[in-house]
């Protein structure tokens, strides 16, 4: 097959206008359902990971929006006595759209000597001590910080509050990186003097052993009599309820990338098709010279799998470079999906692209084998 190569290539290139506007179309196409593909593998990530089903979240009852919720921060010390709880932290949230925004700023206030042994958070730049001494400190997510090309030592404001950023650093969770920590006492009391002792949720460390849904019940049960009425569910259940809007919203685009495959097949199979009524004659000059039907079958797929495969790798290719270098995010309720590129994603379309363009080449390589060959060398 190797020695047709240089055939295929000025077929192709013969038609030089109609196959770069193929590979174009399918490049375009085939971005589109990276970007899409993108999204979901956030989702993904976020709630399906290990620490969003062994850890809870206690939530006031029938509250969406986290500047809607307020907890009494005493309620740490009522759940840290729940069998089957290691740790409570408490966190005051705060964000700057609580509708669904692609630029979503998200705060968490919590108690800033218990965040470094919370979270699996590794500073590339700056030092835990400095963030722990200093009231108005702030670590930044490395997302967020080239997003918004923040530096270390830099004051970032938003809303009515100033930080100093003491500290930059990366996880291992793509939602963590899109985040702001501060401490807890500062982000009470910049929002209301009167805030001071609530919190917007609780989040709770379950012991290895300890079954979630009954821990979530137990503690919903124990907080019944209190002041405010809680719901409690794992941290991934919690984050798909709170951007259920966002989530359904992303399922919709699976039908839009759907149509991008289709598209790419019927962009490929047209272009093939119209290849192949060029060359009727040339098709048969190439039987009468010996060259078998299925020679000439698998030179037309081939010439169809090659202009998807250029388009594919196109598109994969664009979508990296700008999932890669515009960091961005989407997020909903103060609870935000980070997209970022993966090599499943090269793999998925570059094996989409594939296969669409085999599956395109087939009817019009069978059509070019059952030409009867006297007609087709008549033709001028």
């Amino acid at each position: 097959m190797f020695r047709f190569a240089p055939y295929i290539w000025k077929t192709l290139w013969r038609h030089r206008t109609r196959s770069l506007l193929t590979v174009s179309g399918a490049s375009v196409a085939i971005f589109v359902l990276c970007f899409i593909g993108s999204i979901q593998e956030g989702l993904n990530r976020m709630v399906q990971g290990e620490d969003a089903q062994r850890r809870l979240i206690v939530f006031q009852e029938n509250r969406f929006c986290p500047t809607s919720s307020r907890l009494p921060e005493d309620y740490s010390r009522q759940i840290a006595q729940v069998s089957g709880v290691t740790d409570v932290l408490p966190i005051q949230v705060w964000t700057n759209n609580c509708r669904a925004s692609l630029d979503v700023v998200v705060v968490h206030g919590v108690p800033a000597a218990k965040l470094p042994e919370s979270r699996e958070l590794r500073l590339i730049e700056g030092q835990w001590p400095a963030f722990v001494s200093r009231t108005d400190a702030a670590v930044v997510g490395r997302q967020f910080a080239l997003r918004r090309r923040v530096r270390l030592g830099d004051q970032l404001t938003f809303g009515s509050m100033s930080v100093h950023v003491a500290g930059i650093f990366e996880s291992d969770s793509s939602a963590e990186e899109d985040l702001i920590y501060c401490h807890l006492l500062f982000l009470q009391l910049a929002e209301s003097q009167t805030a001071a002792g609530l919190v917007t949720q609780l989040e709770v460390a379950l012991d290895p052993s300890a079954e979630p849904d009954r821990v979530a019940k137990q503690i919903d049960e124990k907080l019944r009599s209190g002041l405010v009425p809680t719901t409690t569910r794992p941290k991934g259940a919690f984050q798909t309820a709170t951007i259920s809007d966002l989530v359904d919203l992303i399922g919709y685009a699976y039908w839009l990338g759907l149509a991008c495959v289709g598209l790419v097949l019927s962009l490929v199979a047209t272009t093939t098709v119209m290849s192949v009524q060029d060359r009727v004659q040339e098709h048969a000059v190439l039987q009468t010279l010996g060259v078998r039907p299925g020679r000439v079958m698998r030179l037309i797929l081939a010439e169809s799998t090659l202009l998807c495969f250029w388009g594919g790798a196109l598109g994969v290719g664009l979508a990296w470079t700008i999932l890669t270098w515009g960091n961005f995010s989407v997020g909903a309720e103060g609870v935000a999906i980070t997209l970022r590129p993966s090599s499943a994603m090269i793999a998925s379309g570059l094996g989409i692209s594939v296969i669409l363009g085999s599956l395109a080449g087939i009817i019009p390589a069978y059509q070019a084998t059952r030409t009867n060959l006297v007609s087709s060398l008549r033709q001028s």
